[in-house]
């Protein structure tokens, strides 16, 4: 004998569409309404009652009203890749007259008076609520960063504001400092040499004169300042570096 055919009107009628992100309890409602002059029960099944919460799950329906079932899903880790099969079944049957124990009913139902809806479950993320999000956070940021008044530049950036005049003048300071490197490495090379004869005299005990004592303390003191250029060297090295590359 054939079944009969539902009854109540399912608002979704085929699809229940969860949104994520699913790692906080996604609720969607289903809208269950009675057309028929009559009451009707019904009962909402499901193929994974461990991932699902539906309140209510059970009831009778007035004629005439509306009855809305929240489905909530649980937490869990979505796959993309993976397609769900979660299925939902809402089944019916019309109340007998003076119906108290609903269990009963269900129990005392026969077949050919159930009527049946099956819904499928669709995951879906909000790829463009997403973009549309982030699109509008850049628009702020955008502005801000274009009202900020500009300050010094960075090394990235410093190739930009470089004029040709300015290159120039770096690059014949670089010049100018390789050549005070040379001069330093020939003073430290003569330091060296006369730390070693000084040495090698205090060893064989023979006098040094003050003279060389006096230009060993000059040519120390001259380091210092060649020292000083080397680091300036480098450092402006480095940032010519930046600034042309």
């Amino acid at each position: 004998m054939a079944r009969l055919e539902q009854v109540l009107i399912l608002d979704p009628p085929v699809e229940l569409k969860f949104k994520g992100p699913f790692t906080d309890v996604v609720t969607t409602n289903l809208k269950l309404k009675n057309p028929a002059d009559k009451k009707v029960c019904f009962k909402v099944k499901t193929t994974a009652p461990r991932r699902y919460c539906v309140r209510p799950n059970s009831g009778i329906i007035d004629p005439g009203t509306t009855v809305t079932v929240s489905v909530m899903l649980q937490p869990f880790d979505y796959d993309p890749n993976e397609k769900s099969k979660h299925k939902f079944m809402v089944q019916t049957v019309y109340a007998p007259p003076g119906v108290g124990d609903m269990e009963a009913v269900w129990k005392d139902a026969k077949p050919e008076d159930l009527m049946d809806s099956k819904l499928r479950c669709v995951f879906e993320l909000p790829v463009d609520n997403e973009k549309s999000n982030d699109l509008e956070a850049s628009k702020p940021a955008a502005i801000t960063n274009a009202s900020k008044p500009e300050g010094p530049a960075m090394p990235k950036s410093a190739s930009v504001s470089l004029d040709d005049t300015e290159v120039r003048k770096l690059m014949e300071e670089c010049k100018r400092l390789q050549v005070e490197l040379v001069k330093m490495t020939d003073e430290n090379r003569q330091l060296r040499d006369d730390g070693l004869r000084l040495r090698k005299a205090a060893q064989s005990g023979n006098p040094v004169s003050s003279t060389s004592h006096v230009s060993l303390r000059e040519n120390g003191s001259n380091a210092l300042p060649s020292l000083l250029v080397v680091i300036a060297a480098i450092f402006i090295g480095f940032f010519l570096g930046k600034f042309i590359l």
